[in-house]
């Protein structure tokens, strides 16, 4: 019965531990669920390297590898060193042609070597570059969900991302995005699964929306 199990591999998104997926539940008859973390790249390690690195975090084959936000950047690039049974992009982009404006001027002034990512002990400002939020009322949801604060990762995330260079979706990836999207406005649009009223957190906040349809579509009947 165990060899007859697809694994599904979940890859959270910046600065975030895995414990976004708590509430992602799949039948345990069909599905078994694994977690993946973020490791502390090199300062000058590129994209490719590390999505590379990560693989030797796989154990299967023929697995289901689902990434949120920066994850899902990741996860294209691992795509290409795995062996895939389906690639889920959820609350992130297609390509760098979806990445928002001022992701762009980042580019283009790097800017984006400037940033204050020393200052992310402030879980406010951690939030803001993670979620697109200010902590508000989610003070707790943040602290629980927002661990990874290392600098040399938050520098080296924020340049991949604004400096992330595929040209068009990856052919056989399904993306998933909310309409309510504040990172990443643009990605509702072309071939993708638009979830109303999801926003950047919905991993987090419309689970149950992903526990009813992701065995759908990683069957292919959706």
């Amino acid at each position: 019965m165990t060899s007859q199990l697809t694994h599904v591999y979940l890859m959270p998104g910046m600065a975030a531990n895995p414990s976004i997926f708590e509430h992602i539940k799949l039948p345990e008859s069909d599905y078994k669920i694994h977690w993946l973390e973020w490791q502390i790249p090199d300062a000058k390690e590129s994209l490719s390297s590390y999505a590379q690195r990560m693989c030797q975090y796989i154990q299967h084959d023929n697995i289901v590898l689902l990434g949120v936000s920066f994850g899902g950047i990741l996860v294209q690039e691992m795509s290409r060193f795995l062996n895939l049974k389906k690639l889920i992009v959820v609350s992130s982009v297609k390509s760098h042609h979806e990445l928002p404006k001022r992701f762009k001027l980042l580019k283009v002034t790097k800017a984006y070597k400037i940033l204050p990512t020393s200052l992310v002990s402030n879980i406010d400002i951690l939030a803001k570059y993670a979620f697109g939020e200010t902590v508000k009322k989610r003070v707790d949801l943040y602290k629980k969900y927002l661990s990874v604060s290392d600098k040399t990762y938050l520098d080296w995330a924020i340049k991949q991302v604004v400096c992330w260079s595929q040209e068009a979706p990856h052919p056989d990836a399904i993306y998933i995005h909310g309409e309510k999207d504040a990172i990443f406005p643009y990605s509702s649009r072309g071939n993708c699964i638009v979830v109303k009223g999801g926003t950047h957190i919905m991993i987090i906040v419309k689970y149950k929306w992903f526990n009813e349809n992701l065995p759908k579509l990683i069957e292919g009947c959706a």
